[in-house]
């Protein structure tokens, strides 16, 4: 049996000469912000290689080609969005796909 981690999304990432440090966030189920929405809170991070990391960016990128090809994303402008239910785009207003990392 192999260990399984899940994170709601990525906090920061340093990278620190040769190495990078990947921060992993999960929305916290008891801390609230100030609109009542659930905190990003750390939870994990990934420390490898600047060349481990550039071919993860690789395979990332393959990964997302196949889920836009696939129709499960699509792509506004130089962000990927997951499709709406009702048809109807959400506005684009970050970077981050999510809105609660806004």
């Amino acid at each position: 049996m192999s260990n399984e981690l899940y994170a709601d999304g990525i906090g920061e990432i340093t990278v620190t000469g040769t190495i990078v440090r990947i921060d992993l966030m999960s929305l916290s189920a008891t801390e609230r912000d100030a609109s009542n929405n659930p905190k990003p809170v750390f939870r994990q991070r990934i420390i490898m290689p600047v060349d481990a990391f550039a071919n993860a960016v690789d395979l990332m990128q393959k990964a997302l080609g196949g889920l836009v090809e696939a129709g499960a994303v699509r792509r506004i402008g130089d962000v990927a969005k997951l499709p709406a239910a009702d048809g109807v785009q959400a506005p684009h207003t970050s970077g981050n796909a999510s809105p609660n990392f806004n």
